[in-house]
């Protein structure tokens, strides 16, 4: 089917916008398309796409919600077995905190050291309180420690330390030829051992 342009526009002339009534079909049927899909597109912009953007918004917080009802239902159906983890970290925690010296035990430790220092063979040239240094939950107290003896006693000291019953790490190594007498060695290292914070405050 053949549309003739010209006469097709021919029908838009001279209209009269008080008597709608008689305008040709076409340009009834040309118009009422025309105002629908300006309804349709109003509606649209105006009613349906906030509506839209609503619904992928609550689609989105339900994924949410339901992974959270998913987390929480977890936590509930093992409450039990979370108390006790939660007990069991508390007593472990309280545990640790037993192996911190506390302030009237801290000298007692230098003595320790001077014996585990003494019994594995060793002489010592320096052993000394630096300065406390503050943490975020616990207080460093770093003790010098210069000792002079052989690799084996060396060894055997460090293994005593680490059995101390007292929480006590070994840094900074280092390691020389006695200057006095070389068939020893000379061992520079920095001692440190915690306070917990809270019960200082307490």
């Amino acid at each position: 089917m053949k549309i003739d342009l010209a006469q097709f526009l021919e029908q838009f002339e001279g209209l009269d916008s008080e008597n709608i009534g008689q305008w040709p079909k076409t340009v009834k049927i040309v118009l009422a398309t025309f105002l629908g899909i300006i309804v349709i597109a109003l509606g649209y912009f105006l009613l349906i796409s906030d509506n839209i953007d609503l619904l992928f918004a609550t689609e989105e917080e339900e994924i949410t919600l339901k992974r959270q009802y998913e987390i929480k239902y977890h936590v509930a159906a093992n409450l039990e077995l979370f108390q006790q983890q939660m007990k069991d970290a508390e007593a472990l925690f309280a545990n640790q905190l037993k192996s911190l010296p506390e302030s009237h035990e801290t000298p007692g430790l230098l003595d320790d050291i001077t014996f585990v220092g003494t019994t594995s063979g060793l002489r010592f040239v320096k052993l000394n309180w630096q300065p406390e240094i503050t943490r975020e939950i616990y207080i460093e107290l770093p003790i010098d420690i210069e000792v002079v003896g052989t690799y084996h006693e060396f060894g055997d000291f460090v293994s005593k330390i680490a059995g101390l019953p007292r929480i006590v790490t070994l840094h900074d190594f280092d390691i020389d030829i006695n200057r006095v007498d070389n068939s020893l060695l000379s061992l520079k290292l920095q001692a440190k051992t915690y306070r917990y914070r809270e019960a200082e405050e307490k």
